[in-house]
């Protein structure tokens, strides 16, 4: 499948477009990367200036998690449909339309008056995000027809973005410094250079298929209902009526979504493409990392600031090691994929974050900082060698012109993973005088999950890892 631009009504079923010429192809990757990495940044340069946002907007512990899970609820909710949307206008066309619309809303973020125009901002910085991860992996799959090629540019793209979100914290605290507001409008440049980058690519072809309104209404309905149940659990306790009925919606929704998949003519996530053993155990994996990466970038901002009594700067340079030796950590999976199969890197990076997430439980509080540092490094790159050898094998198992659902669905899970840890985890240590049994208790349970994770890899068997069928994909 080739990437030049096609005429706008180009529909499914119509000749490819001409090839990418080599500036245009370069000039994508480099606003590829660019985009990612801003994405990223923004998930986690959060957490380092939480305690700085919380003084300076009057919020306790509770309006501090959605000031993070704002953005990876909405991220993780708009995927679904986002990547049937990559599809449907076109790659280039939906991650400039949402890269355009993170831009914008990084600037409400930045000048919010209160926390409730910051949550709602970050909302739409979430949605934001959410149209340009799909559509950046779409874009690279028809830009790079060559599979090494190919290969290469999704290494680049896993490290743009696990530079961004081991960095997010680095830059959280260096910018806190000035105001905990630069940490918004530092996206404004980043973004406008590859807007302008991303001109010099062709458009991408477009498919005509109708919108799956009730799926994506089904899906935000129940990702937020449940992050909303799980944060005011924490809050209220868990038998107050306003936790008891947003359960409630969030299982009737969930249903109305499986429903909704199942019996539409359109659906944004066909089931067929996830009872794939690839897809499902990817969704499965995926979810398992963001829980341990996520978690751990949560608590360790806020325990190095509220027990060891750290700066935003000296927490945010804290996690500055593992941002470095993160950045090596695509082209190690790649080059693993490429000698041993996919499977390898995807276990080894698992069994490294569950390990230094189990190690860290072990850690006593007057322990020097120095400890807790070096066991983030295998959380960090443990879970950049996994993500990135992940997505080149889901890319690699579905067919091209469904690379924006699959995608989409595989990183809704990563990013479902990281809100629900940070919902529970933050309900864990809300309790000031209980902060360091629930942040034990926290990675422990962020542990067991990898390491479940892990045990699922192992077991599947290599010539389970089939390409998804043909006739999963027409129902979407």
């Amino acid at each position: 499948m080739s990437t030049s631009a096609p005429p706008a009504s180009l529909q499914v079923g119509a000749a490819g477009p001409p090839p990418q010429s080599t500036r245009g192809a370069r000039a994508a990757l480099a606003a590829v990367l660019l985009g990612f990495f801003i994405i990223m940044v923004d998930a986690m340069i959060v957490n380092v200036a939480l305690p700085s946002i919380g003084r300076g907007l009057g919020s306790g512990m509770t309006g501090l998690q959605w000031v993070v899970d704002g953005y990876t609820l909405a991220f993780a909710a708009f995927l679904l449909s986002a990547g049937a949307v990559s599809d449907r206008i076109g790659a280039r066309q939906a991650f400039a339309c949402g890269l355009g619309l993170f831009v914008v809303a990084s600037v409400v973020c930045a000048m919010a008056p209160s926390l409730g125009v910051l949550v709602a901002a970050r909302l739409m910085q979430g949605a934001g995000a959410a149209m340009v991860v799909p559509s950046s992996l779409a874009l690279l799959r028809e830009t790079f027809p060559d599979p090494a090629a190919r290969a290469k540019a999704i290494a680049l793209w896993g490290v743009g973005g696990s530079v961004g979100a081991a960095a997010g914290p680095v830059a959280g605290g260096l910018l806190t410094l000035v105001d905990w507001r630069m940490i918004f409008f530092v996206n404004l440049p980043v973004g406008a250079v590859a807007l302008v980058l991303l001109r010099r690519a062709q458009p991408s072809p477009r498919q005509e298929v109708p919108f799956d309104w009730i799926g994506q209404v089904a899906a935000v309905t129940a990702m937020g209902a449940l992050t909303y149940a799980v944060i005011e659990t924490g809050a209220d306790g868990f038998g107050t009526a306003r936790v008891l009925v947003a359960f409630a919606i969030a299982v009737v929704a969930a249903v109305v979504y499986v429903v909704a998949q199942a019996r539409g003519r359109h659906p944004m996530t066909p089931l067929p493409l996830l009872r794939s053993r690839t897809m499902s155990l990817a969704v499965a994996i995926g979810f398992a990392l963001n829980v341990g990466f996520y978690g751990m970038i949560f608590l360790l901002g806020l325990y190095l600031q509220q027990v060891h009594g750290l700066s935003a700067l000296a927490t945010g340079m804290a996690f500055l090691p593992m941002t470095v030796l993160t950045s090596f950590m695509g082209p190690v999976a790649a080059r693993l994929a490429t000698r041993f199969g996919a499977r390898v890197p995807v276990v080894i990076g698992q069994a490294l974050m569950a390990a230094g997430l189990l190690a860290m439980v072990t850690v006593p509080v007057g322990a020097p900082v120095w400890l807790s540092v070096l066991l983030m490094v295998p959380v960090g790159s443990g879970g950049a060698m996994a993500v990135t050898a992940l997505v080149s094998l889901v890319l690699e198992k579905v067919p091209a012109e469904r690379a924006g659902v699959a995608s989409g669905v595989l990183n809704a899970a990563r990013q479902l993973g990281g809100a629900l840890a940070v919902a529970v985890f933050g309900a864990l240590v809300a309790d000031r005088a209980g902060f360091v049994s629930g942040l034990h208790t926290s990675l422990l349970t962020a542990a067991a999950i990898v390491a479940v994770s892990v045990i699922a890899t192992v077991l599947l068997r290599p010539q389970a890892l089939h390409r998804v069928p043909a006739a999963a994909t027409e129902a979407g």
